[in-house]
């Protein structure tokens, strides 16, 4: 019976991470003729229109003011600086890379319980977390001919997620995971409308985005939901290093949609990021506790 439940949290974390690319390789795709910030804003409103009939379905109408509890909110506006530095970086970068990048975040927030809650880290740990950081230099490669300067926002993007996960221990532990996922929509929706409208010209939307957004948002939904569900299916420690499979998905969205491939250095970043990343797993996991990056 434990090893099926293991089982389908695997399988759900797989489903969810190919999901969070796929969404991500939609977005992408519109920013070839859109401006970042108003293909977030469109993704948004679909994402929305996706969520809320689940949330009626699911009787959850009453638990809306939870969306706007302080922490929620609190939590929210840290993923919306995380989300505005990933589309800056996406429409720039090729999404392998990025998303390589963006998965140091939980070594940062080990960082962040050492630095300013006293978590007791360790010299291993601080070791991993240090080979880690080293593989995302090697992805984004700075003073390299192929570096991006746009991979300043990678490491933006991975430190708002850091500071996103933290805030999340301070959410009341009976708030509906869909009404976490309802309030970060909104607001990063929000956030965006006010980013382009200052700074960006507007195009017109064309039937292409409407419906690689309407993808796009069910993929995020997806992605959100599936989490959960690996989560509450089997152990931290037993789904979280399937979380690291988001990089082969989105080397693969690369070579198949864009026909661009990670060089040798990036690729071995990667594979660096990934080893300390799943050292930390299981380290967690002798310790009795799972974490899930």
């Amino acid at each position: 019976m434990a090893i099926s439940q293991n089982l389908r949290g695997i399988g759900a974390v797989l489903i969810a991470t190919a999901s969070f690319v796929a969404n991500d390789t939609c977005m992408k795709l519109a920013m070839s003729d859109a401006p970042p910030f108003q293909v977030l804003v469109m993704r948004g409103m679909a994402a929305c229109l996706w969520c809320l009939p689940v949330i009626y379905a699911m009787g959850l109408i009453r638990e809306l003011p939870k969306a706007f509890h302080p922490w929620v909110t609190l939590r929210s506006v840290s993923e919306v600086f995380a989300i505005l530095s990933f589309v800056m970086a996406l429409s720039q970068m090729p999404l392998a890379d990025l998303t390589a990048i963006g998965q140091i975040a939980p070594f940062l927030v080990l960082l962040g319980m050492w630095l300013f809650f006293g978590e007791k880290v360790g010299g291993l740990r601080l070791s991993l977390v240090g080979l880690g950081i080293t593989g995302a230099l090697l992805v984004a490669q700075p003073g390299g001919s192929t570096a991006s300067p746009f991979a300043v926002f990678g490491f933006c993007t991975a430190v708002g997620a850091a500071l996103r996960d933290i805030l999340s221990r301070k959410v009341p532990p009976r708030t509906p995971a869909l009404m976490v996922t309802f309030s970060t929509l909104l607001i990063v929706m929000l956030s965006a409308l006010a980013m382009s409208l200052l700074f960006e010209v507007p195009v017109q939307p064309t039937w292409r985005h409407g419906w690689l957004m309407l993808i796009a948002g069910f993929f995020l939904m997806c992605g959100h939901s599936f989490v959960f569900i690996a989560y509450s299916k089997a152990p931290a420690r037993v789904v979280a290093p399937f979380s690291y499979s988001v990089m082969i998905w989105a080397v693969l969205s690369g070579l198949v949609v864009f026909q661009r491939a990670p060089n040798l250095l990036a690729l071995g970043g990667m594979a660096l990021i990934m080893a300390a990343g799943l050292a930390v797993v299981l380290l967690e996991g002798r310790r009795g506790r799972g974490v899930a990056p």
